[in-house]
């Protein structure tokens, strides 16, 4: 093809008014969709964001009130231990003492008043009461 090009000259080339006004309303249509894409890009992320945090601020409020619990159980069994080991070394106390009937007697007989002086307490007391506690308080004056 031998072709050789020695001179190169550039011109202002204006195209028609028309085609001008054309060529800018796609540009700005362009720039336009871009900052819309970027707008609710940005929208997007700022909820996600958000609805993380509040995500991880429920599950670190609950994990606390977990912990809470179990302190509060943690406890209240440790108090139920100490609670019941003193009930076990009085019995065990009381066994070592070898306490008389008699001291028995006077010990089920203030339970039953304790029992009896309870305003939700209903008892029935049979009518042959006397006799009961009359064995029961000649019984421990002949032993002392």
């Amino acid at each position: 093809w031998g072709i050789k090009v020695y001179r190169v000259e550039v011109k202002n080339i204006m195209p028609p008014h028309d085609i001008r006004e054309a060529m800018e309303k796609q540009m700005r249509a362009e720039r336009e969709r871009r900052e819309v894409i970027l707008l609710a890009e940005g929208e997007k992320k700022a909820a996600i964001l958000k609805a993380e945090g509040i995500k991880e601020s429920e599950i670190l409020r609950a994990e606390a009130e977990k912990e809470v619990k179990i302190k509060e159980a943690e406890a209240e069994a440790e108090a139920i231990r100490m609670v019941e080991q003193a009930k076990a070394d009085g019995i065990r106390m009381i066994n070592a003492a070898t306490p008389s009937d008699g001291c028995v007697q006077i010990r089920a007989f203030d339970t039953f008043l304790r029992a009896a002086n309870s305003p939700t307490t209903q008892m029935v007391i049979p009518s042959d009461i006397q006799k009961l506690v009359g064995k029961t308080l000649e019984g421990s004056k002949g032993k002392k």
